[in-house]
This record gives C-alpha cells, sequence and structure tokens, in this order.
C-alpha cells in the first residue's frame, strides 16, 4: 500500500492496534490514515512550521507531535481537535514519544535538551541536560522508568525518568546518532546513525551487542518488533532493512521509495512496517511476504528487453551485453546464450508455438533462432538504423520489425524476405506488435504517436493522438480490440483499436513508461518504468492494483506468462525478475545490461537479450546512481565516502546531475564516462577530454 502525500514526509507511527497510521509533514501538517485502506481520516493543522515526529498513546486516542516551531502539540486522536500547546524548548523540537500508560511525554531538541512532561495538564517535569550537541531521537521503555535519547554528540544517553538522573553513556557509534529505541521488554536498544550503521546495546550494562552493517548511507530511522525478534531501519539508501536482533542477519531490504526514507515503525502485531520517505509517500509492507522471491543473475549490462513463450515455462532477455539468453522459468537455470549480434540486443520475442526466437539489435540486423538448440537460422538485414523492436506474428510465417530508421517493416520468418515496408512515422519507431489475427500492425515512436497499419495492403488506418512525449512501447490485447501504450509522458494509455478512441489514462509511474503488456485475457496491463518498478493495473476501470519493487535501476521490459500467472521483467540492473505479483524469480547470466526479455510459448523457458557479444567476466563499472552530492552540495562523492570530484558551489546545480555527460565552461569541455570509470586515486580516467 502506498499512501501519498504533497509534501516530504518527516515521521510515521502505527496505533497500537494496528488500525491507524499518523503521519507528519514539511508541510506543516498531520495527516491520520485509515491503515487498512488507505483512505484519509483526518488532516490536523497547528503547527506554524515543519512537524517532525509524531506518535499515538498506546489506547489510541491522543497523537502528539514536534515540530521545527519549536513546541510539542497533543491532538484528540478521534475529533481530531487541538488540545494542548507544551512551550518550552528553545530551538526545532526533534523527537516526541508517550510513556506506555500515556501518562507522560518525552521530547528532544536542537537545544540540546530532553523535557519530560506531564501529558494531561502539560506542565514540564523535567528538563534533563547532559547532551553536547542537538538531541535526535528520544524514547520510554515500556515500564516508563528509563528513557533513551540520541544525540548528534554521537551518544545514547539513558536517563532515570523519575529523577531525571543519567544512568548510562553508550559510546559506539562514528557519527551522528538519528534515532534510538527500546525493546518492548526494556532489554535492549537500537540506535542509528549517520555512520551507517544500526547498533544493539544490552540496556542493563551498556554494552555494545552487535552492529548491523548494510546500509550504504546514513540510517535515519529503527524500530523493534513488538516481540523484540526483530529491528527496522530507514536510511537515506531509500531502502527499509529487517534484522534479527539475535544473530545480527540482515533478512529483508524492502525497495520502493524513490528518495530518503525517513521514519520507519512496526505494526503491533509485527506482521507490518510502515515507512515514510522524502519522495512525499508513506509504504506499508507486509513482513510476512515478499513480492519477490528469487533474482537470477547473468547479464553483465542493462536488459532492455524480456519475454515469456506462450506456455510459460521459458523466458527470453535481451541485453546491452550484446546476448540473447534463454532460461527455464521454473527454476531460473540459463538454458542458452544466443551469440552472433554485434552491438546492443534491443527487443527479444517467442513465436506462439515456442520454437523459434527473434531478436533486434543495434547492429542493424533482425536474427531468427532456433530456440531448442540455439543456432542462428537467418540475419534478415534491410534497416539503415538500429533495430529497435521486433515480433512474431501469431502464426509464426511473419516478423515486423521497428528501427530509429523511422520504418516498421514486415519480413518472411522463413526466407527472411522484406514483404512490406511501412513508411509514416516521422522520427524513431520504438515499439511494433501484431494483433492476433495478424491483420494488423500497431507501432509507437519518438514522434508520440501511436500508428496502426494493415498487414496485407501497408496501409495506414490510424494515427493515434494523446501522448505528449515519446511513446515508447505498444502492445494489442489477444482479441486485439484494444491497444495499451506507455510512453515518456510517465502514462499508460488504452484505446480502442477499432475507433482508435482513447479509453483510459493510466496514471502513477514518476518516471518515463518504458514497456506495457496485456494479460492474455485483457482483464490486466503490466508496465515497467524507469522509476525502477512494475505495475500491474485494471485493464476495464485503470486502477492500479500491484506495484512490485525489486529493481535497483530503470526496468526496461515486461511481460506476462500466457496463462497470466507470472509477469516476467527486465532492468538496467541487469537482472530478469520473475514475479508471482507476490513472488519472484531473479536470473542470472548476461554481463551487460539486460535489453530485452520474453516467455516461451510453454512458459518453461526465458530468453534474454543483452548488450555484450560473448560470456566475459563482468566489468566494473559506475552507474549514474552510484554518485551524489554531498548536502553541502561542493563534492561529489561515492557510496564509500571516497571524493570523487570538487566544483565551486555556484557550478553545482546547472553541472552536476547523476544524468550529466558533458560538463561545458569558458574553460572548455569535458565528457564524463559513468559506464566505464574506474574508482579510487585513478578517478582521473573517468574523464575524457572533448
Amino acid at each position: 500500500m502506498v499512501l501519498n502525500t504533497a509534501s516530504c514526509i518527516t515521521a510515521i507511527f502505527i496505533s497500537s492496534n494496528g488500525t491507524c497510521i499518523v503521519s507528519g509533514s514539511e508541510d506543516h501538517s498531520i495527516q491520520v490514515w485509515d491503515a487498512s485502506s488507505g483512505a484519509e481520516l483526518k488532516k490536523l493543522n497547528g503547527h506554524t512550521r515543519g512537524v517532525t515526529s509524531v506518535a499515538f498513546s498506546s489506547d489510541g486516542t491522543c497523537i502528539i507531535s514536534g515540530s521545527k516551531d519549536h513546541s510539542v502539540q497533543i491532538w484528540d486522536a478521534s475529533s481530531g481537535a487541538q488540545l494542548k500547546i507544551l512551550n518550552g524548548h528553545t530551538d526545532y523540537v526533534t523527537s516526541v514519544a508517550f510513556s506506555d500508560n500515556g501518562t507522560h511525554i518525552v521530547s528532544g531538541s536542537k537545544d540540546k535538551s530532553v523535557r519530560v512532561w506531564d501529558a494531561s495538564s502539560g506542565v514540564q517535569l523535567k528538563v534533563l541536560n547532559g547532551h553536547t550537541h542537538y538531541v535526535t531521537s528520544v524514547a520510554f521503555s515500556s515500564n516508563g522508568i528509563y528513557i533513551v535519547s540520541g544525540s548528534q554528540d554521537m551518544s545514547v544517553r539513558v536517563w532515570d525518568a523519575s529523577s531525571g538522573a543519567q544512568l548510562k553513556t553508550l559510546n559506539g557509534h562514528s557519527h551522528y546518532v538519528t534515532s534510538v529505541a527500546f525493546s518492548s521488554d526494556g532489554t535492549h536498544i537500537v540506535s542509528g546513525s549517520r555512520d551507517k550503521s544500526v547498533q544493539v546495546w544490552d540496556a542493563s550494562s551498556g554494552a555494545l551487542l552487535k552492529v548491523l552493517d548494510g546500509h550504504t548511507n546514513y540510517v535515519t530511522s529503527v524500530a523493534f518488533s513488538s516481540d523484540g525478534i526483530h529491528i527496522v531501519s530507514g536510511s537515506e539508501d531509500e531502502s527499509v532493512r529487517v534484522w534479527n536482533v539475535s544473530s545480527g542477519a540482515q533478512l529483508k531490504v524492502l525497495n520502493g521509495h524513490t528518495h530518503y526514507v525517513t521514519s520507519v515503525s512496526f505494526s503491533s502485531d509485527g506482521t507490518h512496517i510502515v515507512s515514510g520517505s522524502k519522495d512525499g509517500s508513506v509504504q506499508v509492507w507486509n513482513v510476512t511476504s515478499e513480492a519477490q522471491l528469487k533474482l537470477l543473475d547473468g547479464h553483465t549490462d542493462y536488459v532492455t528487453s524480456v519475454a515469456f513463450s506462450s506456455d510459460g515455462t521459458h523466458i527470453v532477455s535481451g541485453s546491452e551485453d550484446e546476448s540473447v539468453q534463454v532460461w527455464d522459468a521454473s527454476s531460473g537455470a540459463q538454458i542458452k546464450v544466443l551469440e552472433g549480434h554485434t552491438d546492443y540486443v534491443t527487443s527479444v520475442a517467442f513465436s506462439s508455438n515456442g520454437t523459434h526466437i527473434v531478436s533486434g539489435s543495434d547492429d542493424k540486423s533482425v536474427r531468427l533462432w532456433d530456440a531448442s538448440s540455439g543456432t542462428q537460422l537467418n540475419v534478415l538485414n534491410g534497416h539503415t538504423d538500429y533495430v529497435t523492436s521486433v515480433a512474431f506474428s501469431s502464426n509464426g510465417t511473419c516478423i515486423i520489425s521497428g528501427s530509429q530508421d523511422k520504418s516498421v517493416r514486415v519480413w518472411n520468418a522463413l526466407s527472411g524476405a522484406q514483404l512490406k515496408l511501412l513508411n509514416g512515422h516521422t522520427n524513431d519507431v520504438t515499439s511494433v506488435a501484431f494483433s492476433s489475427n495478424n491483420t494488423h500492425i500497431v507501432s509507437g515512436s519518438k514522434d508520440k504517436s501511436v500508428r496502426v497499419w494493415d498487414v496485407s495492403s501497408g496501409t495506414q488506418l490510424k494515427v493515434l493522438d494523446g501522448h505528449t512525449n515519446d511513446v515508447t512501447s505498444v502492445a494489442f490485447s489477444s482479441d486485439s480490440t484494444h491497444i495499451v501504450s506507455g510512453s515518456k509522458d510517465q502514462s499508460v494509455q488504452v484505446w480502442d483499436a477499432s475507433s482508435g478512441a482513447q479509453l483510459k489514462v493510466l496514471n502513477g509511474h514518476t518516471h518515463y513508461v518504458t514497456s506495457v503488456a496485456f494479460s492474455s485475457d485483457g482483464i490486466y496491463i503490466v508496465s515497467g518504468s524507469q522509476d525502477m518498478s512494475v505495475r500491474v493495473w485494471d485493464a476495464s476501470s485503470g486502477a492500479q492494483l500491484k506495484m512490485l519493487n525489486g529493481h535497483s535501476h530503470y526496468v526496461t521490459s515486461v511481460a506476462f506468462s500466457s496463462n497470466g500467472t507470472h509477469i516476467v521483467s527486465g532492468s538496467e540492473d541487469k537482472s530478469v525478475r520473475v514475479w508471482n505479483i507476490s513472488s519472484g524469480t531473479h536470473l542470472s547470466g548476461h554481463t551487460d545490461d539486460i535489453t530485452s526479455t520474453t516467455f516461451s510459448n510453454d512458459s518453461t523457458q526465458i530468453v534474454l537479450g543483452s548488450w555484450h557479444k560473448f560470456m566475459q567476466a563482468p566489468v566494473a563499472k559506475l552507474t549514474p546512481f552510484l554518485w551524489s552530492r554531498t548536502k553541502d552540495k561542493w563534492i561529489i562523492t561515492l557510496p564509500d565516502s571516497q571524493r570523487l570530484m570538487w566544483v565551486p558551489h555556484d557550478f553545482n546545480i546547472p553541472l552536476f546531475f547523476p544524468y550529466t555527460e558533458l560538463i561545458i565552461s569558458h574553460h572548455g569541455s569535458i565528457s564524463i564516462d559513468f559506464q566505464h570509470c574506474r574508482i579510487g586515486h585513478d578517478w582521473a580516467s573517468c574523464y575524457v577530454p572533448a
């Protein structure tokens, strides 16, 4: 479940009965949500600056909030009425918490103090001084006897809640402590830090028990499950991670947020996790199940295209490692590597009977393969620029291809002869597909149009206009009555194939849509996007049914198995993933970006295409996602904090984004090759004079 807001989420909390979620935001508001349906129940306004922390009382009747306006506010959870404003802090309030019995409140602040309040009267009872820098996080032990606090002085401190005496100082972190929590039995403390670690402490002795490493950026929030068995952590690496307290093992990595995770919390029964992020969303996760079961790696460059065989037993994938690979869809075993292309493989497809595979490539050729032996049967030449998309007719007698030469071509699959040349698009053709009755072809183009053609005559029948950016992918429904298209305008659009009328616009992706497909029964649509997600839609209503997260780079290709039970996706993270919508398999084998994948007709095999011609050892690469600016915007760094480049502050904004490949100044220009640069003392090899 994803709850979207219009501003950065800074804090979240689940009520103890698991029915409600409260979130705080930088837009000064507090929102209360129904945890089951995701519906917004209330919006609480009262703070005059960003809300930094929120919490429910254990009985769920009250909410407390802390804010940059220096105040702590108490709210009636049912009516949304503001009950009290607690003033006393002289700087931002960073963290608030109720005692388990609801009688007391603790707050931490940038004024370096921890304060204890009477929840009923609002009277300030204690001011706990000792931290030498901002207090970032506070929590009560479940019995209300102790308070734990974390600070930018890198320490965790334990206090007597009644007397205010400091009992222990826990030192171990090497950077700011950002979040602290007690286990429900009070025996353990967990802390998260900007040193990227999660640390577990013995609350009685103060001994450091475990250091949990795995996050690749600052840890922002930590929490225990109610049974004390698990810890959840959120990080600026955009992930949520689940850990076993006893062993320290990392159990799950939950990916889905597209910006820093700011807050995490368990439901009281430990079955769900809620996370908030600077991407403006609140996401609810089922801890006991994972959407993706297996990850099968193999391509060494971007996966560009994937497809199932019609019986769902095989998958084919294409990749920028220049190879086409065939996989067993059930076991994930690699069956064949088809070599022959001399440039990136951009598109792959199975024939309907699963006996043949067709692939298109930036080498301008279309190639036909025997799916069983892997033998190359034919090379179809004619295109004068990159081939971007290929497809079989349902009877397997014809092949269509689209190209950056702006043409669509129809070929005889047996002889390789070119039968038709379809001209009309005014820019690169990006995607082509046959109707199931083989009478029509649909094509999408960078000219923003979708076009429908008569196969027999080669006549252009319709031009479907509606997208506001490049059309990247098109497909017919199995009964040929509908067309689906994806675009760089981030939308998925559904069309009536006969009239050309636009029926639905499916919005939800936050980046370019790269691939779309219908399920065989026409009930569902699947889409992949550069937002790294795979989404499943109801074709009739247009409702988004599922968002499948797991890829760590752009999703380039998606397809349904013929029985509609599985989805296959390929990505620039070089992986192929097979989803049972709630489970999946990851394929391994290519040594470059996977560009294309497809299932065999019997669904037993998968074939993949890649940019790498031969199966060579992986080459270390730095993708655009692996570098960033530090918060002061002066230093370009890698995940391990190695310094890559320094530039004057005034030039940061126009020059340095993860997609910048060329920098021009009055001194000249330099080209940045993020795909093949080396890291470390030889960083200068990343730069090639223009």
